[in-house]
């Protein structure tokens, strides 16, 4: 841990045990940033309280018994009884150039969590037979990010893609699948187009819906037929499927993302469990028949007219829905995957029936109160009239023709801007910028709001964007080449040689130097941040300030043209920025691009 902010926290904690008493040990001393100091200690007014004594005489106790020769140079009480710290340059330069070691050594890059966890992550989760559109997006991405965070501070994540796979409409589609055969055209649809094969499915059931001998009533035997394990309805059924996976992990690869078909456990998967579910609820008192389905009542929870709420486990019909599949994944994530933490990455609408299930499985004790069930809400995409973002036809964003779009907009802007490049190095560029910055704009933003999409903004060089982070990363390796060792700095061997044989170290003189060290220096605690959270939009913030700093230490101190014992430290700390701005990239699932 090099962050120098929580390094002197015990120490503080240790003055204030010595000063009123050992129970006092594990007072929070209230560490915040300060505009006279470095950080600044504001435990002693709550303390104050407790001891009796005015703010600052319990400032001034807890001051005479701290110990931090070596770490402050500076340490004084103002205000009511605040107490401002200011670091030791000599100290910033120790822990700066551990950072730099660590960072330089894939294995250490990212120190681990104190108690690293099992986690199953359950995002994405698209329908077979169906676009995956905008609203697809967030889910994909901010689960993904999440699963890269974890994994780099050492938990074992197991990803879970629980797609739509089962249940009534899938009889209308076999049928379908049928009827057109699987070589003609509109088969190609699945993977094509798949709005356009659900849709010339849902107008053929339509049409027939009052047809006793139609394909209504034709669709609805299917469902009896795949239900019952009837092998054509069965075979086909699969076909559907794996024509969607192929249409998935079209949309994942231009995405950048980790999910592969080993992580589907879609509906299907629990279909044959779902009937001892329900009994086993039944015998235990859970559940009772309600208008003839059956249901569980978790308590909290009740509608508009204040009657408890059900969560319907068995429909009337005899049929299972979301509630039970849910039921039977929790208890599966929980007894089979031996998961510490589950996370379901899932659209902001669906948070009281999230929490009915994690209740109803509370009660049944297949959720123990060891085990941690979150709801990563996501908020919607917006268009720019404030709505959920559509087509001008009114119907939803398809997601590949959005990020197609992304790309050629970026494309525009490269070969206006940097012609000198090949067509490849242009084309690679512009699938990394324009997917880039579709990524971070839903990164960027608190994953339980709504954000507006807006082409314009995302591709900005300037704010809070992908490509202005992206930017400062490929500024550094230019300037790094023009130095001649980029290839040093960015092969993994820099902790052990330097632009001149033996490692560099890093000097911390200037105040832009100083305040990019101390940034630099909270990189392990925002990714911990991230964990505890499961908020990807504060690393954004990070890696944005983080580049805002070294624009303002690359204007101020002079890298190139420096003496060559300056140039050399500020080589070395180009070199440490370009790897954290490099690997928070990467951990929010984007690339970093060699030249913009």
């Amino acid at each position: 841990m090099n962050n120098p902010a929580e390094l002197v926290v015990p120490r503080v904690q240790a003055a204030i045990a010595t000063a009123f008493g050992d129970e006092f040990r594990q007072t929070d001393p209230v560490v915040r940033p300060s505009q006279f100091a470095d950080i600044q200690v504001n435990a002693a007014m709550a303390l104050a309280k407790k001891a009796g004594l005015p703010p600052r005489d319990a400032a001034a106790k807890i001051v005479a018994a701290l110990n931090l020769d070596g770490i402050c140079t500076g340490v004084e009480i103002s205000g009511p009884g605040f107490i401002n710290l200011s670091y030791d340059g000599t100290w910033i330069e120790e822990l700066l150039n551990s950072e730099s070691a660590e960072a330089a050594t894939p294995a250490k890059a990212v120190p681990p969590a104190a108690a690293p966890q099992r986690v199953v992550v359950d995002y994405s989760s698209p329908n077979v037979a169906k676009e995956m559109h905008v609203g697809h997006l967030r889910t994909t991405v901010v689960g993904d990010s999440l699963v890269k965070v974890l994994e780099a501070l050492g938990d074992s994540v197991i990803r879970q893609n629980h797609i739509g796979d089962w249940g009534t409409p899938f009889g209308m589609l076999i049928e379908h699948w049928l009827e057109i055969g699987e070589d003609s055209p509109e088969a190609a649809l699945l993977v094509e187009d798949p709005s356009a094969f659900y849709q010339a499915a849902r107008a053929k059931f339509d049409a027939s819906a009052t047809d006793a001998d139609g394909f209504a009533t034709r669709a609805r035997l299917r469902v009896v037929a795949l239900q019952g394990g009837d092998q054509e309805t069965f075979a086909v059924w699969q076909r559907l499927v794996a024509q969607s996976k192929r249409y998935f992990n079209a949309i994942y690869s231009t995405l950048g993302i980790s999910l592969t078909d080993d992580h589907i456990a879609g509906e299907s998967s629990y279909d044959a469990h779902l009937a001892q579910l329900c009994q086993e609820l039944e015998e235990r008192g859970l559940a009772r028949t309600s208008d003839g389905a059956l249901c569980t009542f978790p308590e909290g929870f009740t509608g508009r007219d204040g009657q408890p709420l059900p969560l319907i486990i068995r429909k009337s019909d005899g049929g299972y829905g979301y509630g039970t599949t849910d039921l039977a994944t929790i208890r599966y994530r929980v007894r089979d995957l031996q998961a510490d933490r589950i996370l379901y990455v899932v659209g902001a609408p669906q948070n009281v029936h999230l929490r009915m299930v994690m209740a109803t499985a509370r009660d049944a004790g297949w959720l123990p109160d060891t085990v941690q069930a979150v709801h990563v809400q996501i908020g919607n995409v917006l268009g720019e009239d404030g709505k959920i973002l559509k087509s001008r036809s009114g119907a939803p964003v398809k997601l590949m023709a959005l990020l197609e779009e992304a790309v050629d907009r970026a494309r525009a802007v490269i070969d206006a801007s940097r012609p000198e490049l090949s067509d490849e190095e242009r084309a690679v560029t512009a699938r990394q910028v324009g997917i880039g910055a579709v990524k971070y704009a839903d990164l960027s933003t608190g994953h339980d709001t709504e954000y507006v999409f807006d082409f314009d903004r995302m591709l900005a060089l300037s704010g809070n964007t992908g490509p202005y982070v992206q930017y400062a990363a490929a500024r550094i390796r230019s300037i790094l080449r023009k130095a001649g060792v980029l290839e040093q700095f960015t092969s993994g061997g820099a902790a052990e040689t330097g632009p001149d044989g033996p490692a560099t170290a890093i000097a911390v003189v200037e105040p832009a130097e100083r305040a990019l060290a101390l940034h630099l220096l909270e990189f392990t605690t925002t990714l911990n941040k991230v964990r505890d959270t499961l908020e990807p939009h504060r690393l954004c913030g990070y890696l944005f300030e983080l580049a805002q700093l070294f624009t303002s230490f690359y204007d101020q101190c002079p890298v190139l043209k420096a003496e060559e014992s300056v140039r050399n430290s500020r080589l070395a700390l180009c070199a440490l920025v370009l790897r954290r701005l490099s690997l928070g990239l990467d951990l929010l699932g984007i690339e970093t691009p060699e030249n913009m």
